[in-house]
């Protein structure tokens, strides 16, 4: 714990300004006052403390104005935005968080809802070029997006699905199998879609030469960024990245569900001979000046804000600018980094000090890569005995133990735990907990002590 205590005197914490669940509120027996060690940010972030005072103040204007708060907010004088442009003060946040210039992000839709719009405007089959080339074992809604799109374009998920696999033996893809992917397929492929960070496993994808390499054989690339906005530094439009998406209730700490952004590098969409490209629209993404004209004329904003469709929800929104303050606040996305890493890291020597290390009778291994360049803030351990058809694994009694000592993180059927220590808000100390809650529950529920 000494070590744990040194480090958390190198590293800002910004702890206080989070609401963490209590022994009490999560209904765990013990104190209740006791505050749990919360590692599960990669699924659903802390909320901050700042979120209930931003909705709040949305709450007032729209019982002491209502309507009129859309175009005279009353507390215009104290920094608020009209309703009007809610979203507006959020893009120069987001935008140095994806690494992005202000025309080409806007703060819209769902996660899902984005990624089927951007399909729409970006997967364009023509000729031999059908193709769209994504992995095996991608978080369930792409590939349900991906196989509707092929189904929208009367085309065949059977044969225009091209997806990977790590090798055999292995959990993550290497760079080198992907990019040979893509070039043997150079052209068949209209479409690369990936994650930045892979859900299960944790892998953070080489985004900028995977990209390079797409682009150099007219292959448009999206990436699904739900695992790293908000987690890693990234360079979107340095490096040619065609469009992308995200959630904002991971690692960007605004909510459940709460409002999700995109990208559109400014290649697309932001000339006049772009401006036009045919996409899902509505009256938020045309004009503004002119948009209450209620003309029958779609003359779409230039750049990634003419993708919008809806006025976005206001309560969604200021949660997501409440956030996002934090993270300047901090110091940025790269100071972030730089203490994600040495946190991951030091999980990482406490998991492979453990007596159960890669014991793969009565134990657990690490499906994340080891490099820090290959991963963000989580580390996914695979438990042993694994599940089968006619017995249960230890997973589940392993996670309920630490449950039931105020670790809180997640599982993955059948047999995976994740645990994400999130810099904004974890310590070193709630990793060294951690850990001893984990070797504990093999204590505990070891065959040898039954």
């Amino acid at each position: 714990m000494e070590e744990a205590i040194e480090l958390d005197s190198r590293y800002k914490t910004l702890k206080e300004e989070f609401s963490v669940p209590t022994f009490g509120s999560f209904g765990i027996p013990g104190d209740a006052d006791t505050k749990t060690t919360y590692l599960c940010g990669n699924s659903l972030g802390l909320m901050p403390l700042a979120i209930r005072r931003a909705i709040n103040d949305e709450l007032d204007a729209w019982g002491e104005r209502a309507v009129d708060s859309h175009f005279r907010h009353p507390g215009l004088d104290d920094g608020k935005t009209n309703w009007m442009d809610i979203d507006l003060p959020v893009i120069p946040l987001i935008k140095d968080i994806v690494g992005a210039q202000e025309d080409e992000v806007a703060i819209m839709g769902s996660l899902t809802a984005n990624l089927n719009a951007l399909m729409v405007a970006f997967y364009k089959p023509q000729g031999k070029r059908t193709k769209i080339l994504f992995e095996k074992g991608s978080f369930p809604s792409d590939y349900y997006a991906i196989f509707n799109q092929l189904r929208l374009n009367s085309l065949d998920p059977q044969t225009d699905m091209i997806q990977m696999e790590p090798r055999k033996g292995e959990y993550t893809l290497r760079t080198q199998d992907i990019i040979s992917q893509i070039e043997s397929h150079s052209e068949t492929l209209a479409l690369v879609l990936l994650p930045g960070i892979q859900y299960y496993t944790g892998q953070l994808f080489d985004i900028e030469v995977i990209t390079r390499v797409a682009k150099s054989h007219g292959i448009i690339i999206g990436w699904d960024l739900a695992h790293a906005v908000g987690n890693v530094p990234l360079k979107l439009h340095d490096w040619g990245v065609d469009f992308a998406v995200w959630c904002s209730y991971k690692y960007l700490n605004s909510g459940p569900g709460a409002i999700s952004g995109i990208f559109v590098h400014s290649s697309h969409g932001t000339n006049e001979e772009d401006k036009y490209m045919p996409r899902l629209a509505g009256w938020w993404g045309n004009n503004a000046s002119t948009r209450f004209k209620m003309m029958e004329f779609f003359d779409p904003i230039q750049g990634a804000l003419g993708f919008r469709q809806s006025n976005p929800s206001v309560i969604d929104v200021v949660s997501v600018h409440a956030s996002l303050k934090l993270f300047q606040e901090y110091g940025g996305i790269g100071k972030l980094r730089e203490k994600s890493v040495a946190l991951t890291r030091y999980l990482e020597t406490l998991l492979k000090d453990s007596p159960y290390f890669n014991n793969t009778e009565y134990g657990f291994k690490i499906l994340t890569p080891d490099d820090p360049e290959d991963r963000g803030a989580q580390l996914s351990l695979l438990f042993f005995p694994r599940t089968t058809d006619s017995t249960p694994g230890i997973m589940d009694d392993i996670h309920q133990f630490m449950t039931h000592r105020g670790v809180i993180c997640d599982e993955r059927r059948p047999d995976v735990i994740r645990i994400a220590p999130v810099p904004l808000y974890n310590t070193f100390q709630d990793v060294f907990h951690a850990v001893e809650v984990l070797n504990s529950a093999f204590d505990t529920k070891s065959p040898k002590s039954s």
